[in-house]
């Protein structure tokens, strides 16, 4: 029907006299045409006569009248509907006969108001207490129908039995749920009627499927299985459901599925998934977690904790060092993708990784630090074909973030120093440019301080090539010049490692080129001294074997040894001990390395892989090499546990001397200060790990040295004596 009023009006404007016979009469015909409406018959009226006789009524005053009659024409056909409901036996045969009710309504209700458009357009909306046609056939349909408790029982039952039935996998017909959960809406009793006993049915499905899957499942599977159910569910509310359940549904299904079995979860499975690198699943139990309150903090506190475990166990094995730092590297490797690619980059994550590395990496003092230097010593060694630059330049970045961990900075620095030296002295260093890289890494991580005694390093080995060119100039004018090319370094002491002095019995001709060197180097310098080193000292010695002549490439020690060849056949161990000076222990690694390697220029008798008491040496006249120049490996090079010890050993002391420099300093600054106080100040000055033991200790050092006493009245605080 149109909105207008003019459309039905005679071409005369006729208004009828209204008389009641009138009005009667033109109820009769209405209420007629209502009926055949409700009952789906023929009309027998022009829908535009009855929309002017609507019309007309309203013109005349009886508007509330109209109202009134059409009101009860329809709860008396609405109440007639309630009998049908009682007789069907099957839910989904009561939810069909439902819904055909409701639509029949709904049609009829639209037909109706069109008709009696004008009074609703009048005298209805006039008056705002009074509810529209539309309003009223649902307040109607609600009030004798839906809100009868056994017709409102079956259809909710009805519903939920159909959900669950899909639930369960089974197809149901969805445009039915729909049209129902429609209608409990549109009547305005969806939530109290449907949805409370909908979500308490869900939360009873879901808390026993969570139960009986987290016993049935791995983890892997129970996460994918939770994030289909949550699907399903969204699935239903865009479906069928009213949007107003989504929160609470899906709140329900996550606290029933995931909530209440997130220990559970992350102990059965968490560190399974990282073991295994299962990155899709990770970053599914991350999105599930951070939908459920609480869950993230949890899955934090399950991740630090293994990392801590499984980092525990890299560092606290001794028969791992060797592949320790290597270990660490893909760790840390591993964990970065995981925080990143599943766990969304989240800050409070990546800060807790950091902070469990620094704490497992430190559970085990010094090792850590030691096994850095060594395997940086191995990358920047020359031989190291693995990596090309850039990729080297990688693993110093990533082997800086490991460093940065430590808490013993010091006894990094002592063993990579010490390697440092062996690598810049031998000339094993595989790259300038990358160990320049390193100690810029190491200054702009420590400052200046940390990395001077290098840079000092470097600075020696290039002032030593200038004296080297002098001397050569120089060696040059004399009247005599030798025939044993010389190279020298000059180590200032303070930069480098310390060295235990050996005296050796160098030929004449070897002492006597030191003395001209050292004449030379003291003409220049006078006042320094000069202190030989025979342990790094190398040299190229030319030999001669039935194959031909050869080059070879070895230490001092080796060199001593192999020049006594010149002058007899054969000697024995004591022999050559007496002849070359070389202590014990050393001569027996250098022999080893000349008759018992794999450049045997030497043969021992009896043959055997150790040097033992009274075995004999010969020169080995038919060794054969395919290469000119041999390199016999340098076994006095390789670090003893002795050394490993002594070069920690002098970490402690120097560590002594830090502190109690660094006492002194605030003890001299502060004049007067208590125990704890004073213990604090240390701590927030040291960069290194100190038990409060080795603080009273150094304390008491102090003490007993007169740089600072106790008070006489009360023994914990201390007076700087100047």
């Amino acid at each position: 029907c149109s909105d207008s009023t003019n459309v039905f009006k005679p071409v005369f404007d006729y208004k009828p006299k209204l008389t009641e016979t009138y009005t009667e009469d033109t109820w009769l015909k209405l209420r007629d045409a209502v009926g055949a409406i409700q009952n789906s018959t023929s009309i027998k009226y022009n829908l535009e006569e009855l929309y002017q006789a609507v019309e007309n009524l309203c013109s005349y005053k009886v508007s509330p009248m109209l109202y009134k009659q059409l009101r009860q024409v329809c709860e008396d056909h609405v109440q007639a509907q309630i009998h049908q409901f009682r007789e069907y036996p099957s839910l989904l045969s009561f939810l069909k006969r439902m819904n055909r009710c409701w639509q029949d309504h709904c049609r009829q209700t639209i037909m109706i108001r069109s008709i009696f458009l004008f009074l609703d357009r009048t005298y209805v909306l006039q008056n705002s207490l009074l509810p529209s046609i539309w309003d009223t056939g649902l307040e109607l349909f609600r009030t004798h129908i839906v809100s009868d408790s056994m017709v409102q029982s079956r259809a909710v039952e009805g519903i939920l039995e159909q959900i669950e039935r899909e639930r369960n996998g089974e197809t149901v017909d969805r445009s039915l749920l729909r049209s129902l959960l429609g209608m409990l809406s549109d009547l305005q009793v969806y939530k109290e009627s449907f949805e409370q006993r909908f979500l308490v049915e869900t939360e009873r499905l879901y808390a026993a499927e969570g139960q009986r899957l987290m016993l049935e499942r791995d983890v892997p599977e129970y996460l994918h299985h939770v994030a289909r159910r949550l699907d399903e569910e969204n699935d239903r509310i865009i479906s069928y459901l009213d949007q107003s359940t989504q929160k609470p549904l899906i709140s329900t299904v996550e606290k029933q599925l995931l909530g209440e079995h997130m220990t559970a979860i992350l102990q059965k499975g968490l560190c399974t998934l990282l073991d295994e690198n299962r990155v899709t699943e990770l970053t599914l139990l991350y999105q599930l977690f951070s939908k459920v309150k609480g869950g993230l903090p949890v899955l934090l506190q399950f991740w630090r904790d293994y990392i801590k475990n499984f980092g525990g166990e890299i560092v606290g094995s001794p028969e791992k060092d060797k592949d320790m730092v290597q270990e660490l590297l893909d760790f840390k490797d591993k964990m970065d993708n995981v925080a990143h690619r599943c766990f969304q980059r989240n800050e409070t994550f990546i800060n807790a990784m950091k902070e469990a590395f620094e704490s497992f990496i430190n559970k085990r003092p010094n090792k850590p630090a030691e096994l850095i230097a060594k395997y940086v010593d191995s990358k920047l060694r020359a031989g190291n074909k693995e990596a090309t630059e850039e990729e080297l330049e990688r693993i110093l970045d990533k082997i800086m973030i490991i460093f940065r961990f430590i808490h013993g900075k010091d006894v990094f620095e002592a063993f990579y120093k010490k390697d440092l030296a062996k690598r810049l002295l031998v000339g094993k260093s595989a790259s300038v440019d990358a160990e320049k890289s390193m100690l810029s890494k190491l200054k702009h991580e420590c400052g200046a301080a940390f990395t001077s005694k290098l840079e000092g390093m470097f600075k020696d080995m290039e002032l030593s090539k200038d004296i080297m060119i002098q001397f050569k100039q120089y060696m040059q004018n004399q009247s005599e010049p030798s025939n044993i090319e010389l190279t020298v370094n000059i180590l200032t002491m303070g930069y480098w490692p310390t060295y235990t002095p050996m005296e050796v019995h160098l030929p004449a001709e070897m002492v006597k080129l030191q003395e001209v060197f050292k004449m030379f180097y003291l003409g220049k310098h006078s006042g320094r001294k000069l202190q030989w080193q025979p342990t790094l000292g190398h040299a190229v010695l030319k030999a001669e074997f039935k194959e031909g002549k050869k080059e070879l490439q070895v230490s001092l020690f080796q060199t001593l040894v192999l020049l006594m060849f010149n002058e007899g056949e054969e000697f024995t161990l004591e022999e050559i001990q007496t002849a070359t000076g070389i202590e014990d222990g050393e001569l027996r690694r250098t022999l080893q390395s000349l008759a018992c390697g794999k450049a045997r220029v030497l043969n021992k008798n009896p043959r055997g892989k150790d040097v033992e008491d009274g075995d004999r040496f010969n020169f080995n006249n038919d060794f054969k090499h395919k290469l000119f120049r041999i390199k016999i490996n340098q076994i006095q090079m390789k670090e003893t546990v002795e050394e490993q010890v002594s070069t920690t050993e002098r970490v402690f002391q120097d560590r002594q001397y830090q502190i109690d420099a660094a006492v002194v300093r605030i003890m001299k600054m502060r004049k007067t200060l208590s125990h704890n106080l004073l213990v604090s100040e240390l701590y927030n000055q040291l960069k290194f790990p100190v038990k409060p033991g080795d603080l009273k200790k150094r304390i008491e050092s102090l003490i007993d040295r007169d740089y600072m006493e106790r008070d006489k009245e009360s023994p914990n605080q201390y007076h700087y004596v100047a």
